[in-house]
């Protein structure tokens, strides 16, 4: 009996074995900035239509793994850029952007803590869906059969899932509120505040209470600024004792 031997060349072995398509991988990295390029911004989500997620970091450092055929697009606060297809990149791994934001959001991308970076940027990533959550509207779409004509089907679902919707939005305020707590606690600590008044246990969680800072000013104050605000309530706090004005707990 004659015997026929075949040969198949390897690419096409490994796809009859595995099933995968084989496309070339790239990596797209770079820095995400203000839309002065200024500031460089963290917490800025990456996308890619793979399904592929990455986050940049506190000097607006990203890189995301991607495919040929992939396109990605950046988001922050729920506010999503245009779709950049890979194959139309000149420089991949130098692919900055600007993004429209306000300035009142810039300066909490200056962190100096390492670990505080980590975790924040850590929370991003597990609760992404919530912190990109936008509510629905209605908003032009492709007209399918049994749909309402240029609307998207989807989005008039959405709109109608009042619970889902007041839950969802709940929770993404309580993340956002986390992460200003975090922020000023961060800024605001207790090895700050023994340096610069020498207070310690229950005087200094006392003091720290009455004199602790709001978001805003810690987004926006420098280190010499939230210093000399610390020493002027320190000031006052001795005043105010001295005068017998504190209560027993501060003593």
């Amino acid at each position: 009996m004659r015997r026929y031997i075949y040969y198949i060349p390897l690419t096409i072995l490994i796809s009859l074995f595995t099933g995968v398509q084989l496309h070339a991988q790239y990596k797209v990295k770079g820095k995400v900035y203000d839309s002065t390029r200024s500031y460089p911004m963290q917490y800025v989500t990456v996308h890619s239509t793979s399904g592929k997620l990455s986050i940049s970091d506190g000097k607006g450092v990203y890189e995301i793994n991607v495919s040929e055929k992939d396109s990605i697009w950046f988001s922050y606060l729920g506010k999503p850029t245009m779709k950049y297809p890979v194959l139309t990149m000149t420089t991949p791994l130098q692919f900055d952007i600007a993004l429209n934001i306000g300035t009142n959001v810039l300066k909490e991308v200056f962190v100096k803590t390492k670990d505080y970076r980590q975790d924040s940027i850590q929370n991003r990533l597990d609760y992404a869906k919530a912190f990109e959550w936008q509510k629905p509207k209605i908003r032009p779409g492709s007209s399918e059969i049994g749909t309402a004509a240029g609307f998207d089907l989807d989005q008039l679902i959405r709109m109608f899932q009042f619970r889902k919707n007041r839950s969802t939005a709940a929770f993404q305020q309580r993340l956002l509120v986390q992460e200003r707590e975090k922020f000023v606690d961060h800024r605001y600590n207790k090895a700050l505040v023994l340096r610069l008044t020498g207070l310690s246990g229950a005087a200094r969680d006392s003091f720290m209470m009455r004199c602790r800072p709001i978001y805003e000013f810690c987004i926006m104050a420098t280190d010499y600024e939230l210093q000399s605000y610390i020493k002027d309530c320190y000031q006052d706090y001795k005043n105010q004792k001295a005068a017998g004005k504190l209560k027993l707990q501060d003593n």
